[in-house]
C-alpha cells in the first residue's frame, strides 16, 4: 500500500492561493464579459467591472438574436451560415483525414513516408500564407448549377474548401497516430473470419477509433466556427457573411463608435455552440487527447 503522505500546512496555502490566482484570472474576462452584456447604459468605453449594472437587462441579446449589424442579415442566417462552414469542414476533414490515415497507418506503399513528410511540410506553413494563391486559383472557378452561376471564391463552398485543405494535414497526422495504437491483430482476426476489408474499416476500426475522430471533429468545428480571415477575404455578399465577420463589422474605427454591450453579448451567443459540442464530446474528446498524446 502506498502512504498518503500530507503537505505541510504552509505549502497547502501556498498551493490553494495559486490556484485561486489562476481561476480568477481565467474566470475575470469571462465575468467581465457577461457583465457588459447586460449593461443597457452602452458605454463608449469598458473601464470598470459591475457585477450587476444599473437597470441590467437582456436588450443587448434581443438586438443580437434579431439583427446583430447593419447589413440585411438576420442572426438565423448568419448562424446557418457558419453551422454550414463549420459542420462541413468538421465532418470533410474527418471522413478525407480518417481514409488517408488509414492508409498510412495499415498499407506499406511506394512513397509513403515522402507523403507523410511532404503534409508536415503542410501543417507547418501559416494558414494566411495561402491566402493570395487561394483567391487567385477559386477566382478561376466558376460553378453553373441550373439557373445559379456563382465563383466558387466568392461562395461558402469555397472558403470550406479552402479551409479544409488547411485542416486536413492536422487530420490526417492526428488520425494516423491514434489507428497505430489500435492493435492490427483484431483486424487480423476479423479478416480470418471472412470479413471484408470494407468491414473491417467500417465495423472495427472505426468504432475502436471514436475518440480520435470526435477530437478531430470537434476541433475541425472550432475552425470552421471561429475563422474570419478567409472570409472576410473571400465573400462579399452579406447573405455569405459568418457570425465571425458579423462581430467584426460591430467593431468602429474608434473605442466610441463601438456598442460594447451589442458586441460582449453576441461575443457569448458565439461562443455558446462550441461549449455545447464540447460538453457532448468531452469523454471521448478527453481519451483521444490523452491516447494520441502518449503516441
Amino acid at each position: 500500500m502506498h502512504s498518503t503522505r500530507k503537505l505541510p500546512l504552509g505549502k497547502q496555502l501556498l498551493y490553494q492561493a495559486l490556484l485561486l490566482l489562476i481561476t480568477f484570472t481565467v474566470v475575470f474576462p469571462v465575468l467581465w464579459i457577461v457583465t457588459m452584456s447586460l449593461d443597457p447604459r452602452d458605454i463608449s468605453r469598458p473601464t470598470e467591472l459591475t457585477l450587476f449594472p444599473p437597470g441590467a437587462s437582456l436588450q443587448a441579446y434581443m438586438r443580437v438574436l434579431d439583427k446583430p449589424t447593419a447589413n440585411p442579415v438576420t442572426f438565423a442566417e448568419l448562424a446557418f451560415n457558419s453551422f454550414k462552414l463549420a459542420g462541413g469542414v468538421a465532418l470533410a476533414s474527418v471522413l478525407i483525414g480518417v481514409t488517408a490515415a488509414y492508409a498510412f497507418s495499415r498499407i506499406s506503399f511506394p512513397g509513403r513516408r515522402l507523403l507523410m513528410i511532404a503534409i508536415i511540410a503542410v501543417l507547418m506553413l501559416p494558414s494566411l500564407a495561402t491566402i493570395a494563391p487561394l483567391f487567385v486559383l477559386l477566382n478561376k472557378v466558376r460553378i453553373d448549377v441550373g439557373d445559379a452561376s456563382f465563383i466558387l471564391r466568392n461562395s461558402l463552398l469555397g472558403v470550406g474548401l479552402a479551409m479544409t485543405s488547411a485542416a486536413l494535414p492536422f487530420a490526417i497526422w492526428n488520425l494516423k497516430g491514434y489507428l497505430d495504437t489500435i492493435p492490427e491483430e483484431l483486424e487480423q482476426a476479423a479478416r480470418i473470419d471472412g470479413a471484408s476489408p470494407n468491414q473491417i474499416f467500417l465495423r472495427i476500426t472505426l468504432p475502436l477509433a471514436l475518440p480520435a475522430l470526435a477530437v478531430t471533429f470537434f476541433l475541425g468545428f472550432l475552425t470552421g466556427w471561429t475563422e474570419f480571415a478567409l472570409s472576410w477575404q473571400f465573400l462579399t455578399d452579406p447573405k455569405d457573411f459568418t457570425l465571425a465577420m458579423a462581430l467584426w463589422n460591430l467593431t468602429g474605427p474608434y473605442s466610441g463608435d463601438t456598442p460594447w454591450s451589442v458586441f460582449a453579448a453576441m461575443s457569448l451567443v458565439i461562443a455558446a455552440p462550441v461549449a455545447i459540442i464540447y460538453l457532448m464530446l468531452q469523454r471521448y474528446i478527453v481519451s483521444g487527447l490523452v491516447i494520441g498524446g502518449v503516441k
